[in-house]
């Protein structure tokens, strides 16, 4: 019997969901379980697998449409084989006019995939196939139409390749794509996703709620370097997670948001919220934009315990394995924005959080040292800029200078088992 696969509800907050891909084509076989199509959410991006094994028969939602959860957004036939699948009649339709205007012959019982691309899915649906009998519009179809619509393009300036000078989708996605090698270049660039929009506009509410302010520190990494050169191999081999950096900041920042508490509070309704645990955001750039997954309850964890939740977050956030809930209920943010070697980044505060903290660049420099009797010497450290932004209505310059203080010590002093 015919399954509809609907939008999931990915959290008791998320209302709607956005379809950014399709994994596979009207007419393929699934298996259950099998990736089926990647949803973004203003919490999350995910794969959704296919909840029962079968043919994919029919995609009602295209690409970039967003809508309520639990609306059909496909139907899969679980009696059905790729090759009885049964056009739609608006697609036989199609077709038919398709090969009465030189399209070649239909056969019906060839899935419609493979007739027209699956990206043009919404022209199908509608039935509609432009005609070009106006002088001054090139031919097109509605897809290529909107396209051009949403990217503000003069379709006269793109040159057809289909049938009687046809724009095509492919002509205008390889126009999009290299707008410089073509007559013209599009007036605006592509529309923003739904994650880089949900990530404008939250920005953009950050600035606006928190009055932001920011402290620089210097922290001699040069004990932390040491220990992890000298453990980093047996490290992976003995527990099979890689050493780096981050656990060594995770653990330094839980154990100072433990001793100075406002820096982990948030300020709700005109009051301070003291939060009872150390929910730890850890930034995770993406090819699409950036996401924060968060360690709960990380000033009880162990160095080993911390290292493999920021390893495992960090991958399957890349993956779009995430859940909801993983996203959620952070009260401190830690972001790298020294991975490609900047001295240091001035962050925005992860609303409703109250402080985040920039990770620098780590690189050598020379260091005036000076010993007990007050002898002082140059030498080469490593050495690490770490910028914290903290919302300046709850949080005072010395409260944030007394929570780097201990960041800095714990670091520089570095005397905790790594496992």
């Amino acid at each position: 019997m015919p399954t509809d696969v609907i939008m999931p509800q990915m959290g008791e907050s998320i209302f709607e969901g956005t379809i950014t891909k399709w994994l596979k084509n009207a007419g393929d076989r699934v298996e259950k379980d099998e990736p089926l199509f990647e949803i973004s959410t203003d919490k999350v991006d995910a794969e959704i697998p296919s909840p029962v094994a079968g043919v994919l028969t029919q995609i009602k939602i295209s690409q970039g449409v967003t809508v309520e959860v639990n609306t059909v957004v496909a139907v899969i036939d679980g009696a059905a084989s790729v090759a009885a699948v049964e056009p739609s009649l608006e697609v036989s339709q199609t077709a038919k006019k398709l090969n009465s205007e030189g399209g070649g012959g239909f056969n019906p019982r060839v899935k419609p995939i493979e007739s027209v691309p699956a990206l043009a899915a919404e022209e199908i649906s509608s039935g509609q196939i432009s005609t070009g009998n106006s002088a001054s519009r090139p031919r097109s179809s509605p897809l290529v139409r909107r396209i051009a619509k949403e990217n503000s393009l003069d379709l006269r300036q793109i040159a057809g390749s289909g049938s009687q000078g046809r724009i095509t989708k492919e002509d205008i996605l390889r126009y999009l794509a290299a707008p410089q090698e073509q007559l013209a270049p599009p007036q605006v660039a592509q529309p923003l996703t739904k994650m880089r929009a949900i990530i404008a506009q939250r920005m953009i509410e950050s600035k606006q709620i928190s009055a932001h302010a920011h402290t620089v520190y210097k922290v001699d990494m040069t004990r932390v370097a040491r220990l992890r050169q000298h453990e980093k191999a047996r490290f992976e081999q003995q527990h099979g997670v890689k050493l780096t950096y981050m656990p060594f900041i995770a653990a330094a920042a839980a154990q100072a948001l433990s001793k100075f508490p406002i820096l982990n509070a948030s300020l709700k309704d005109g009051f301070i919220h003291y939060h009872p645990n150390v929910n730890l955001g850890i930034a995770v750039s993406l090819e699409w934009g950036l996401i924060v997954p968060v360690i709960r309850q990380a000033e009880t964890q162990s160095f080993l315990s911390l290292a493999r939740a920021i390893a495992d977050l960090a991958a399957r956030a890349r993956s779009k394995k995430l859940l909801p809930d993983e996203v959620q209920g952070g009260t401190f943010t830690l972001t790298n924005s020294g991975v490609y070697g900047g001295e240091f980044g001035t962050p925005i505060i992860n609303q409703p959080e109250s402080a985040i903290l920039a990770i620098g660049g780590l690189r050598k420099e020379p260091v005036v040292l000076t010993d007990k009797d007050g002898n002082d010497s140059i030498a080469i450290r490593s050495v690490q800029y770490f910028c914290l932004g903290f919302d300046h209505r709850l949080i005072d310059g010395a409260d944030s200078g007394k929570f780097m203080v201990e960041f800095k010590r714990t670091l520089e002093e570095w005397d905790k088992e790594i496992g």
